[in-house]
């Protein structure tokens, strides 16, 4: 059994996030700790812990992840200039919180994915 994350507790509103986008599959947030002028955090309404643990029946909410991420970067003006689309799993992978969720990155330039 998954364990709750403080996403779960910013999806039903218990704990305090600036909410920019919510519906029955997703909800996006500003991230607390921003990388760049636009850093937004997208999370399925289920939790799912790790990439690892997606199943067919959350393909819904995860195609609504896409969606609304683009919708977002047309809304905060980056979709133009492009912006940066970013899932971590697991401790290599980067994952903090075993909540999956897409960070939306943008705003200026971002360079190379990963360093060398």
């Amino acid at each position: 059994m998954a364990i709750e994350t403080i996403f779960s507790k910013i999806i039903r509103h218990e704990a305090n996030a600036d909410i920019l986008y919510q519906d029955e599959l997703v909800t996006a947030f500003r991230d607390i700790r921003p990388r760049a002028p636009v850093h937004i955090l997208i999370v399925p309404n289920q939790l799912i812990p790790t990439v690892n643990d997606v199943k067919p029946q959350h393909e819904a909410a995860l195609g609504r992840l896409f969606t609304v991420a683009a919708r977002l970067a047309a809304e905060h003006g980056i979709a133009d200039k492009g912006y940066r689309l970013i899932m971590n799993c697991n401790a290599h992978g980067g994952q903090e919180v075993y909540h999956i969720h897409l960070h939306l990155v943008g705003g200026r330039a971002l360079g190379p994915m990963l360093s060398r």
